[in-house]
């Protein structure tokens, strides 16, 4: 059987670069996923730096353009790997679709403003559409979705309200935690909750701070139930350490997901006190390889031979994060 081909444009960090990285779960990266997937065969890249393109052409063993238009002329891929920043994403979708790109992957945020994200969503629509696949790579990764299965499993009981912590360094703005790993948060929030976040109000530091923390409240309405669920994100900087954590309270217990983390608490008769519960950790934990990037390319496989197949993780899902994202900016004056 024909092997689908894939390319990338945007040769840094996530489209290759981090797979050097020893300590990461593999593959890690838009082309290492490629790589490692009997389906596919990767056939080119482009990027407007030199330097990039000669190490991805010394580590891949392809070609590499320094002309995007060109490079899709040349080998006409079927899954095009958009890893370029967010303010030219829409840009390389649009030329996906002039070029009859049948499914394009494309990095978070899936655009650096709405009305961008707005017009790559619009080219998911009509008869010769895209199908585009937003990376958020936790609708893809194996601990996640069992802890949705879990949720869903009802033994939790309800979900009562949401919290989120997210820390990424000492020096960095708050908003550029916000925009780049903070899409990651809200959207795993959403696909964990099977919910749409809506901003309500900011305390604390303000975004443009690099000092100090910020809370944003913010409502889940629950796509099922209508139902409206309390959240809140902490992002903290001053911090010389990673946190990416999500809580989840239920009416009979919690879960807790991030990285490295996956906790599922029961309430259970308190040994304290009389007439009262606690929470006890049960035995369940996530053990072995999440799968997040292999996942993904899997789905864009499908996707490109099934040209009705709706994405785990749709240009519907990106654009969500930046109409919450886009929600607060009036706070970040």
């Amino acid at each position: 059987m024909e092997k689908i081909k894939a390319a990338v444009v945007g040769l840094g960090r996530i489209a290759s670069l981090l797979e050097e990285d020893t300590l990461r779960e593999k593959p890690c990266t838009h082309t290492g996923a490629i790589a490692s997937n009997d389906d596919c065969i990767l056939t080119a890249g482009s990027d407007i730096s030199e330097e990039r393109r000669k190490l991805f052409a010394e580590k891949w063993k392809v070609p590499v353009y320094e002309d995007a238009r060109q490079m899709l002329a040349a080998y006409k891929p079927q899954i095009l790997v958009i890893a370029t920043h967010p303010d030219s994403h829409y840009k390389y979708c649009r030329l996906a679709s002039q070029e009859k790109v049948p499914v394009v992957i494309c990095e978070k945020p899936l655009a650096d403003n709405l009305n961008e994200a707005r017009k790559i969503a619009s080219l998911t629509q009509g008869k010769d559409s895209l199908i585009i696949i937003t990376n958020h790579e936790r609708r893809y990764s194996q601990d996640y979705i069992r802890a949705k299965e879990i949720l869903k499993e009802g033994k939790l009981g309800a979900i009562i309200s949401v919290r989120a912590v997210l820390y990424m360094g000492k020096t960095r703005r708050i908003l550029d935690m916000l925009w780049h790993d903070g899409t990651h948060l809200a959207d795993a929030i959403m696909f964990l909750t099977d919910s749409k976040i809506k901003h309500k109000r900011a305390l604390g530091a303000k975004l443009k701070s690099n000092t100090g923390t910020a809370w944003l409240e913010a409502s889940l309405y629950a796509e099922e139930s209508k139902s409206e669920i309390p959240v809140i994100l902490e992002i903290g900087a001053e911090r010389n350490h990673l946190v990416f954590e999500i809580e989840i309270s239920c009416e009979k217990g919690r879960l807790r997901i991030g990285n490295g983390i996956f906790e599922v608490w029961e309430s259970v008769p308190c040994p304290y006190a009389e007439k009262f519960r606690s929470l006890q950790k049960t035995d369940e934990k996530f053990n072995g390889p999440t799968g997040y990037f292999a996942n993904m390319l899997k789905d864009a496989v499908v996707c490109a031979k099934d040209p009705k197949r709706i994405p785990v993780s749709g240009a519907i899902n990106g654009l969500r994060v930046i109409e919450y994202l886009q929600s607060i900016k009036a706070w970040n004056k």
